[in-house]
This record gives C-alpha cells, structure tokens and sequence, in this order.
C-alpha cells in the first residue's frame, strides 16, 4: 500500500508549503538562544573589588592604581596623607601581608558600563553561587519540561504545544524585565525552562513530519542551525544593549508575533493520522497540494490507518524500554544527550576560564558551528548516520586529549585543538537530535526525544562542577573527562541501526525490523485506493 511518503511525491516533499513551514519555524528555533544561553550576558561577571571608605578619592587621584581586593577590603584609612600610586599599601605599611583584611561591608565596585545580575544583586564572593541556581534552574525546568510536554505534544498534537509554550515564555520573559526580587527572577527561569525547551523540540518534530525523507536531514540540520544564527544575533545585540533587562525585554517582544502561527502552521499529518484523524490529515494534505500548485491525483481519495488491535495508539513511556531494540535506542541515545551536552557546554565553560573579551569568545563559539552543518550535510547522504555520528564523538574525544596534553605555553595550537573538539561536538550535537527522531515511532516520536534529551538537561546542571571545581586539581583535568565520555559515546553510537534511506517508523515493530530490513515498509499507514468510475 501507499504510504504518506508517496502522497508527498504527489503534492510535493519540499516545495513551497514545506518551505513556508520551515521558515516559520526556524525563526523559533533562533529565539531559543536567549533561554538556553542568556546567562553569559544576563549574568556576566565584570571585575570587581571591595568598596571601601575612601577608594574613590584615592582612585580619582591615582586613575585606578592597583589596590583593593575582590572579595575583602583592607582595614585602612585610605585618606592618609603620603598615599603613593604606584603602590598605596606599601606607603601604608611596611609588610603587605600584615595589612588587616576585613569583610565587603558597603558593597563592591564592579568595572563595568552596563548591568547584569551580578551586578545588580551583587553575586560574588559569598553570593556566587546565586549565578549558578540562575542557570540550574532553567536546566532544571528543560529536565522537568522534557517529559511533560513531550507528552502534550504527543497526545494533544504538535501545533497546540508550540501554541501554548510560545505564549508561556512570552509571559514569563516579560515578567522577568519588571521582577524587583532575585528570588523571583530564579522562579521565572525555572518556568521559562519548563516550557521553552519543549518549544525547541515539538517544532523540530514539526518540520521533520511535513516533509519526505529526502529533505528531513537536511531540513533538521538547517533547523538547528537557525539556533546558530541566533547566536550571533543574540550577540550582537548584547553587545548593543548592555543592560540585561532591557536585553531581556528586546529578545522577548519579538516572540509575541510567534503567536500568529495559530493561522500560518499546519498541525503534523503524520500525528493526525496516528490518532486515527484520517479526514484533518487528509485536509491538510490538499492544503499542501493547493499551496504547492500541485494536482493530487484522483486515485488518492484517502488516508486510512489500520492497527492489528484496531484503535488509535497512546504513547506511554514504557513502550520506550518494552522491546529489546527500543530499550538500546533509548539507553544509547540517552547517554550521547549527556555526553553532547558536557561535551558542548564544558568545552565553552573551558575556554572562559581564562579571561577574555566575553563578545568575542560568544562570536567565535558561534561560527565554529557553521563549518560543523556542512560538513554533515555533504557527508551523511554519502556514508550513512552512524559512521559521521561516531567519528564526531571520536574526533571530539580525542581533541580533548590533545589539548590537554599540548603546553600552555603554545596557545594558538592549544586553542586550535579545543576548536576541533567543538566542532567535532557541535556535530554530534546536532546528529543526535536528528537521528532520535528517526528511531521511534509516530505516536511515541515526541515523547522519547523528550524522555531521552532530558539527559542533556542533566549534563547542564551537572557540568559546571565538573569543570570550575576540576579545574583547581589541574587546569586541564576536565578536558581528560570529556575524553572519556566522548570515546565512550562514539563507541556505542555503532551499535545503533543505520536509518539513511528509510522511512519514519509507525510501529514498535518497524524499530524492531529495523536491522533485519534494508527498507522497512511504513505498514500503519497507507492509501485507501478507489477506482473512479466513468
């Protein structure tokens, strides 16, 4: 029988419906940059030093002379008489060591034109760790929201998802612009996490089911790249705006017009027919052959699903572990969600460790991940899923060996090895997204991309202890952990079945055949063929 796959040869599998779609979405997926990597700007850590009584005076005099210190103020009277420049506590005393430190009672200087969360609620020294709850606690909504709306999506449809998410970050980012309280702040992240990270995904699963199987890697690899656009942009405009809440209110206001997706988005064929909706599904589909300008042929007079136990099929987050093959997917690809993101975060958190120009080092993360989609472009049609999958963990493994192994005091090829590893993860980042969607079935695709990234989620909370506390052991310690985890990942990204060429799976028993079969058949779904009589 014909399957929607056949339809779309008809109608078109990436004409001018198609297209539409993907553009709209990509604009989605560039808005998510703010939530998954606002922290940079909205808490970036400017140099600071203790205020004390008197600093400002001698500073003025001494147009910054070198005193002070981050954390403790040194109990002196900086208005004495004799004070030198070049150094002011020598003129003081005789033994710097013996200079009385005292706690930052009246604030802290911060150098720094713009304004951040650090700077507004002073989170340094004993308050440091507020950053980190900042940051934890959007992955802490991403791990929370993965499952539950995952599991909206996949029940109540993929247009109705985007819908509300779209609408709930709008509301919780503009309250984040008027909140006076640190604790409210933290609370509206949390809920800008749960919401937004399913955004990102149902619309990736979106694009991926309104188009064949020719044009879905490459459709899903243009949409992860649109996240990298948005990180330039994002950049940019930082660096225009350096205030975090009118940065905030800027990136926010734009998403509102998200809202008209309502008339502009399709709902996802492929969803409507696995929960029995034949007559919407087949709705759409005449909507797509009308917008392509294409006729849909008279023998294609409907959409039939059919199961062996008759029924529409509910998704369930057993059925991820049920079967044998569907128990290694998920496994598998739980674990490389975890690897890509330690990998992709602590390689960034690595490199900040030494000082820098913060616009500067954003822009170069960014662009390395251009070259990264074009290689898997060119390269995944030509030797298949697995081998550039696992060779991209490989590489990025191994990069990380190197760097730590090169000398600190050869930099430049120090920081080109890190670069490697970055794009070697950046790869399998971007392939591991993809890919999960190609080995679950319709009915349960948005719920196991959901269940099995969430790991990832778990890797951004986690990744910071790996690096600021293994950093003070060995400076390059982290990098032999990313080692470790990412040749362990190429490793088993081999054992999982090659899904170049093949159709979206229907059915726990298509991923069971999957590596028994050269081309699984879509058996669910297919077309109810009449002859027309004359």
């Amino acid at each position: 029988m014909p399957t929607l796959d056949d339809i779309l040869e008809n109608v078109g599998e990436f004409d001018r419906f198609q297209k539409q779609t993907f553009f709209v979405l990509c604009l989605l997926s560039a808005a998510f940059t703010p939530v998954y990597v606002g922290v940079v700007f909205f808490g970036f850590i400017p140099e600071h030093r203790c205020f004390s009584p008197g600093v400002a005076e001698l500073s003025q005099r001494c147009h910054g002379a070198g005193f002070g210190s981050r954390c403790r103020r040194y109990e002196v009277d900086w208005n004495a008489t004799g004070v030198s420049c070049t150094d002011p506590l020598g003129s003081l005393v005789g033994n710097r060591s013996a200079v009385p430190l005292g706690p930052c009672r009246d604030g802290w200087v911060y150098d720094s034109l713009g304004s951040s969360l650090v700077t507004e609620f002073n989170l340094v020294c004993e308050d440091s760790w507020k950053l980190d709850l900042f940051q934890s606690s959007v992955n802490a909504g991403f791990f929370i929201g993965s499952i539950n709306i995952g599991y909206i999506a996949d029940r109540f449809g993929r247009k109705f998802c985007l819908l509300n998410t779209i609408l709930a970050n709008v509301v919780c980012g503009i309250l984040l612009v008027f909140v006076p309280t640190y604790l409210w702040i933290v609370i509206l992240r949390f809920l800008q996490g749960l919401v937004s990270k399913g955004c990102w995904t149902a619309g990736y699963i979106l694009v991926t089911e309104v188009v064949s199987p020719k044009y879905r890697r490459t459709v899903g690899i243009l949409y992860q790249t649109a996240f990298s656009v948005g990180l330039l942009v994002f950049d940019a405009i930082a660096y225009a705006i350096p205030h975090w809440r009118w940065l905030q209110l800027t990136v926010t206001l734009p998403s509102c017009f998200f809202l008209l997706y309502y008339w502009c988005l399709p709902e996802s064929p492929r969803w409507l027919i696995s929960q029995g909706k034949n007559d919407k599904a087949m709705k759409i589909v005449s909507d797509m052959a009308k917008k392509n300008r294409k006729k849909m042929p008279s023998h294609f007079e409907d959409i039939k699903f059919e199961e062996e136990d008759g029924g529409k099929q509910s998704p369930s987050l057993i059925d991820l572990v049920r079967t044998p093959q569907m128990r290694k997917n998920t496994f598998i690809l739980m674990y490389n969600w975890f690897t890509s993101s330690v990998l992709y975060q602590g390689l960034i958190m690595h490199m900040g460790v030494a000082a820098g120009n913060v616009y500067l080092d954003f822009l170069y993360s960014a662009l390395v991940e251009f070259p990264a989609a074009f290689i898997i472009i060119v390269t995944i049609d030509r030797v298949g899923r697995r081998y550039p999958w696992a060779a991209a963990n490989l590489v990025a493994g191994a990069a990380c060996l190197v760097t730590a192994l090169i000398p600190e005091d050869i930099h430049w090829l120090k920081v080109i090895a890190a670069c490697i590893g970055r794009m070697g993860i950046t790869m399998a980042f971007e392939m591991v997204c993809f890919v999960n969607t190609e080995l679950y079935p319709t009915y349960i695709r948005n719920l196991g991309v959901m269940v099995c990234s969430s790991l990832c989620d778990v890797g951004g909370v986690i990744v910071p202890f790996i690096v600021y506390r293994l950093v003070e052991v060995w400076h390059d310690l982290p990098l032999i952990v990313f080692t470790v985890l990412g040749l362990i990942a190429g490793g088993l990204v081999l054992l999982l079945p090659e899904t170049k060429g093949r159709v979206l799976p229907e059915t726990v028993e298509d991923v069971e055949n999957f590596h028994g079969q050269s081309a699984p058949k879509a058996k669910k779904i297919y077309l109810h063929v009449q002859t027309s009589e004359v």
